[in-house]
């Protein structure tokens, strides 16, 4: 029996890989701080609970962190502050979950656990600002916040980790993921959190300048499969790449095909706030092939199916994640 950790384990993506993971034979224990102003929230885990290990710590305490990964084989590092605008008005704290703490849990799974294999959940928003599409892992990295460049510091350090000590690390660099657990209470996860609440309370989803921004979205299943892939295929260690989708989509287009699903449901162009008019991207979607060659991975849940089953989920469970 493979023995898992997940930090961030109560969270979105988390709690949806220790499901995978349970139903696959794992040993999971889940760590999460539950903080508020994050991810994590037990309702993810309702149908699971009696099935793992839910440690409440904070993985910016070194001394829990070292308990924890003693006997382990794999470690799935999720854990991180999310939010772009978070991490201009916070960067310190930033700088301490994004960086620092992912510098502390290496030296741990170092010093008791050099065995383990370490999948870290990096993030499209390390390249900034797109100076071609689809953007490939050989585009500069230049984030456009601290959030991004705290976790191109997390991400390095995986990587260094495997270069200098041969950790068996490698880093996954996500777009938008989406589907049943995501944070729909504000927009410190993704801005479809937010649309999919507005869109449920009847309140109308605003999109941010002329709505003709592309992205690119994969539905959480999709993430959990190229996760577990990456976990146990050797070629990947010590290599970061991107995951990502072929369809793509404006934002507008986006909110129409949300509202068309929500009888009375309306969407509306506003202009950005100055705040994250400074740190808008614009354009983005991402270049997959080598996860696909890596991995033998490719998104499987098309927009239109992935939307469908998150709006079914949040018309029954929306209540608890507010």
């Amino acid at each position: 029996m493979t023995n898992s950790l997940i930090t961030g384990g109560l969270g979105f993506i988390g709690s949806n890989l220790a499901r995978r993971l349970v139903n696959e034979g794992h040993k999971v224990t889940l760590i999460d701080s539950l903080i508020p102003q994050y991810g994590g929230n037990l309702v993810n885990i309702f149908d699971i609970r009696d099935r793992v290990t839910v440690n409440i710590s904070d993985v910016r305490d070194p001394f829990a962190t070292r308990e924890l990964l003693k006997g382990v084989d794999l470690v799935f590092n999720l854990a991180g502050q999310t939010s772009h605008a978070d991490s201009m008005t916070d960067p310190f704290t930033d700088l301490d979950i994004n960086a620092k703490a992912q510098l502390s849990l290496l030296e741990a799974v170092r010093q008791v656990a050099p065995e383990a294999v370490v999948v870290f959940a990096s993030t499209r928003q390390i390249y900034g600002r797109p100076q071609y599409l689809p953007v490939d892992e050989a585009h500069p990295i230049r984030p456009v916040d601290v959030n991004g460049v705290n976790k191109v510091a997390g991400e390095q350090f995986h990587l260094l980790y495997h270069d200098v000590y041969g950790i068996r690390t490698t880093a996954l660099r996500l777009t938008n993921t989406y589907g049943p657990g995501m944070r729909v209470k504000d927009a410190r996860q993704t801005f479809l959190g937010i649309w999919i609440r507005n869109l449920l309370k009847g309140d109308p989803i605003l999109v941010f300048g002329d709505g003709k921004q592309l992205r690119d979205f994969n539905y959480v299943d999709d993430v959990v499969d190229a996760l577990v892939r990456a976990a146990a295929t050797p070629s990947c260690y010590g290599k970061a790449f991107n995951l990502g989708h072929s369809e793509v989509i404006d934002l507008a287009s986006l909110a129409q095909l949300l509202t068309a699903a929500e009888p009375g449901a309306s969407w509306q162009l506003v202009p950005f706030p100055p705040e994250r008019k400074a740190i808008d991207i614009g354009d983005y979607y991402s270049n997959h092939s080598l996860a696909s060659e890596l991995l033998q991975w490719q998104p499987h849940v098309p927009l239109s199916a992935g939307l469908a089953r998150t709006l079914a989920y949040y018309r029954q469970h929306l209540a608890a994640y507010l």
